[in-house]
């Protein structure tokens, strides 16, 4: 509840100056047991790393009106390209080595703006709307734990 608090008074305040800068929430980290490696994805991906099972959760995001273009390996882990007319907008899906059952997403343009023919475009908005999906999508599945 607090949490929601403290959003309020981020976005109260944006209004009061909306020239200061906005933080993006571009990372999301959690724990979960319900997205083991799939057989063979390690030859798609670098040993010892996965995420396709995550990357699947992609389904989801049309029906919060963002739609996917591609999902495909990378050396990390699973990109979900998304389409987005502006600037270049992508979901990375993979999981920590570091931490038992532990996995990150993460979105890029990780920046408040991108640079297109000498122009500033701005992210943030469009970030923020992804951001708010995918943990809302994770929310809902129950699959995900400590998630920050």
């Amino acid at each position: 509840m607090l949490g929601n608090f403290r959003a309020v008074l981020v976005v109260a305040a944006w209004y009061d100056n909306p020239t200061a800068p906005r933080k993006m929430r571009t990372h999301l980290e959690f724990v979960s047991t319900a997205f083991p490696p799939e057989p063979g994805e390690d030859e798609r991906v670098n040993p010892g790393l996965h995420g396709k099972r995550l990357a699947q959760l992609s389904e989801e995001l049309p029906r919060h009106g963002l739609a996917v273009s591609r999902v495909g390996p990378e050396d990390w882990g699973w990109r979900i390209d998304l389409e987005n007319p502006v600037f270049p907008l992508w979901l990375g899906c993979g999981n920590y080595q570091e931490y038992e059952n532990g996995f990150l997403c993460f979105i890029e343009p990780s920046r408040p703006f991108v640079r297109r023919l000498l122009k500033r475009i701005p992210t943030t908005d469009t970030v923020e709307r992804l951001a708010a999906a995918l943990q809302m999508i994770l929310e809902q599945s129950g699959k995900a734990q400590q998630m920050r």
